[in-house]
């Protein structure tokens, strides 16, 4: 059964928590090929961002500087020798399952991806998608599992589920990202900004040079806005406090006053705050990207040190730097300090899988240089 049968029938039910927006009946546009260069970048600019971003998450910008200083490099870690070498936390492991299994399965099949969640210990894995795996473990469907949650967990997974799609383009695309978020995530803003966040990656793999700065926002708000539900979300603590709105409209006011006002990535990470809840991810990553998308290094850097929820939106946006610029464009130390690990005992495991995917998802539209 293909995932638009699956869309319909959820949708139908009203068991997917999303507008039936217009991208759901269009085609991904792709003109020109791609050099697979630009698919190992999405996924290891992801690997690298969650890296560099696990060693201090969850410290504020402030604390992480009198900390550590600026962190732009991997800590030196005792099981490897003293070496610095990136680790994965659950952004990476979720990313790699989804990326095996697509691999195995051919395409996206969702029962399997789901099954995979459960397949070995997860690091640091979030409250939300502990919850879908506890559902799951007490015999819920797949498609009951997931929770209405507007975290951040599914959206530092989701840029896999572009690549079988390399091949030959479909609207089984949004379909599949619609499915892949409401898995775990089964919420308006979360399914949104996966379809919002997959259409940028989508453009990027083929654009020559980075957009100008509006298009970020402008080109998420483009897709998301379509989608979004309605639903009434509030902000948390002092970050724009009293706002009650829906999560676009956010998205939208937050972005706009950033740019009229000309702030710096880190004040406008502040502003928002930076945390796994959307409200506070999206703005972060949106910021990041129009004033550093131009510098893939920087971006990272700024994403791993000014945000709160670091790893995972170092991963988003290591995820979109890499999609534009290619694995040839990340710093080589990142690249070979990476131990490339989805598991406990599995080194290598992410570099082995870019290796397999490219050889079961190439086509005339994908270059085979780089």
């Amino acid at each position: 059964m293909g995932t638009r049968i699956i869309f319909d029938e959820l949708f139908a039910r009203g068991a997917i928590d999303v507008r039936r927006g217009a991208i759901f009946d269009m085609e991904p546009d792709r003109r020109h090929p791609i050099n697979w260069d630009r698919i190992e970048g999405m996924m290891l600019g992801l690997a690298i961002g969650d890296s560099l971003g696990r060693q201090t998450e969850s410290m504020t910008p402030r604390d992480r500087r009198a900390f550590t200083g600026e962190v732009r490099d991997y800590p030196a870690s005792a099981r490897a020798n003293g070496r610095r070498v990136g680790t994965p936390s659950d952004d990476t492991q979720l990313a790699s399952w989804t990326l095996e299994q697509l691999v195995s399965d051919g395409e996206y099949v969702p029962a399997n991806v789901a099954e995979c969640f459960r397949s070995g210990r997860i690091y640091g894995i979030g409250r939300t998608v502990q919850e879908f795996l506890d559902r799951m473990a007490l015999g819920v469907p797949w498609h009951e599992a997931g929770p209405q949650s507007a975290g951040n967990g599914a959206l530092m997974r989701i840029a896999p589920i572009l690549i079988p799609h390399l091949r030959r383009q479909s609207t089984g695309l949004w379909t599949d990202t619609a499915i892949n978020a409401m898995t775990t995530h089964n919420d308006s803003a979360s399914i949104s900004s996966c379809i919002g966040f997959i259409a940028l990656l989508w453009d990027l793999l083929g654009m020559d040079d980075a957009p100008e700065p509006t298009w970020w926002l402008d080109r998420f708000l483009a897709v998301a806005r379509d989608l979004d539900t309605g639903r009434i979300y509030r902000t948390r603590g002092q970050f724009i406090p009293g706002y009650e709105g829906t999560f676009t409209e956010f998205v939208s006011a937050t972005g706009r006053h950033s740019r009229e006002n000309s702030l710096s990535a880190i004040d406008a990470c502040n502003r928002t705050g930076s945390g796994a809840y959307l409200l506070e991810t999206v703005p972060s990553v949106l910021a990041i990207l129009e004033r550093h998308a131009h510098d893939p290094e920087e971006s990272i850097v700024r994403a791993v040190n000014d945000t709160w929820d670091n790893d995972t939106i170092g991963a988003i946006v290591g995820a979109a730097v890499g999609a534009l610029h290619g694995a040839r464009a990340l710093p080589e130390r990142w690249k070979s300090g990476l131990l490339g690990r989805t598991r406990d005992d599995d080194d290598g495991r992410l570099f082995a899988l870019l290796d397999q995917a490219r050889t079961a998802f190439g086509s005339p539209m994908v270059s085979q240089r780089g």
